[in-house]
């Protein structure tokens, strides 16, 4: 097969065909590897290229040095990955290899020229997959006929994979939320492999399962997926309660499918408490502002909700008005997304936050001139302004504070 598609002629920008030449004088191949093949062979333009070659590390060093281009970022060197600065833009190449030593988190490779060997120690079949400059694709594993038909399996036998590199097994779950059609469209024995060896994540960092995970929660199918950690024993090692609550996060990822929620919106209906929150801190290193999320949603997904009656967003509105801390609207907005109010979130996210109309220096015109009493009167007024809805303006609330 030649793909001809205008996302892959888009590609040939004068740095790309620059970098070409320079292979072909040389006689080296060149073809584009990976996720780039699939998203082009599903009619998407790729966000990332990366390309591979029968060239080693010190050979294309060399041809680029000899051509006076320049070469950044030298620490893939030792996987074989060489990047290289050509018009504007760079060039991430990596030499052919095959792992020689693997323990499930790192490997250890040689460099070959056996394209078939260099995509057999890839984990997915839809990502083992090269494009030759020329469009003609090169297809060991039926990656094409998989992607075609959804299906998400592994190169060769699952266990295997997955024993290379456990991650491996998020990543199953990542692009099958990704790619396939319908929830529960997984080969028994694949799913057999992945509860065998579900410990072997115990051994992964969690920085490195924090990134798949939030894709998968972002994805497809994300309640099966996670109902499925759950059954093949894979929640406990990375991170997740052991006793989570699949009834609310069943419910929950319904009301928020189509309200771009943040992967920690999605995992906090998991949570029965702030020790969860904690408990997954400790595992995966999440950011601060996502650890303040997740305790805040917590603590305000029951008791602050919409009221009844013409002003169903007061109760939001006041919150954030009476708040100290930095984000409270975005994680106000993100508490509408897990309550599903989709409408009181548009009107949330509209609305401009008001700001009070009257000062100390107010205050001191009309005679009040103890600090204490200042602050005193400014809390009432405060007050005042919002049993108003936040409407009375500069003048109201100071007759007012004569009435007071």
């Amino acid at each position: 097969m030649r793909l001809q598609a205008p996302q892959f002629q888009a590609l040939f920008t004068p740095g790309l065909r620059s970098v070409a030449e320079l292979f072909e004088k040389k006689n080296y191949e060149l073809r584009i590897a990976g996720g780039a093949v699939r998203d082009l062979l599903s009619g998407v333009t790729p966000q990332d290229i990366d390309f591979a070659t029968t060239a080693t590390p010190a050979e294309m060093k060399e041809m680029f040095t000899a051509a006076g281009v320049r070469l950044i970022n030298n620490k893939g060197e030792k996987h074989g990955t060489i990047t290289a600065r050509l018009h504007e833009q760079n060039f991430e190449i990596t030499t052919l290899r095959i792992d020689v030593v693997t323990d499930g988190r790192h490997a250890e490779v040689e460099f070959t020229t056996d394209w078939h060997k260099d995509a057999e120690r890839r984990d997915l079949t839809v990502n083992s997959m090269f494009l030759g400059l020329d469009g003609t694709l090169y297809d060991f594993f039926n990656g094409y006929e998989d992607l075609q038909s959804k299906k998400i399996r592994f190169v060769g036998k699952a266990a295997e994979r997955i024993q290379e590199d456990y991650l491996r097994i998020l990543r199953y779950f990542r692009f099958y939320g990704r790619i396939a059609e319908k929830p529960g469209d997984h080969e028994p024995n694949t799913l057999q492999a992945i509860k065998e060896n579900a410990k072997g994540l115990a051994g992964i960092s969690g920085e490195r399962i924090w990134v798949e995970l939030k894709k998968i929660l972002l994805g497809n199918h994300v309640n099966h997926l996670v109902q499925l950690m759950y059954e093949l024993d894979i929640a406990q090692y990375i991170g997740l309660p052991l006793d989570g609550n699949l009834e609310e996060f069943a419910r929950v990822t319904k009301n928020i499918q189509n309200l771009s929620p943040k992967p920690m919106t999605v995992l906090t209906s998991l949570f029965k408490g702030k020790d969860d929150v904690t408990n997954l801190d400790l595992r995966l290193k999440i950011s601060k502002e996502e650890k303040n999320l997740g305790l805040f949603l917590v603590k305000h997904r029951q008791e602050l909700t919409k009221a009844s009656g013409p002003e169903p967003l007061r109760p939001y509105q006041d919150f954030l008005m009476d708040s100290r801390e930095a984000n409270t609207n975005s994680k106000i907005f993100e508490l509408l997304k897990y309550q599903g109010e989709e409408e009181l979130l548009k009107e949330m996210q509209e609305w401009a936050v008001p700001s009070f109309p009257v000062s100390g220096h107010d205050l001191r015109k009309m005679g009040v001139s103890s600090g204490k009493e200042i602050g005193t009167a400014l809390q009432q007024l405060r007050e005042e302004w919002k049993k108003s809805g936040y409407h009375m303006d500069k003048e109201e609330l100071l007759s007012c504070l004569k009435k007071l």
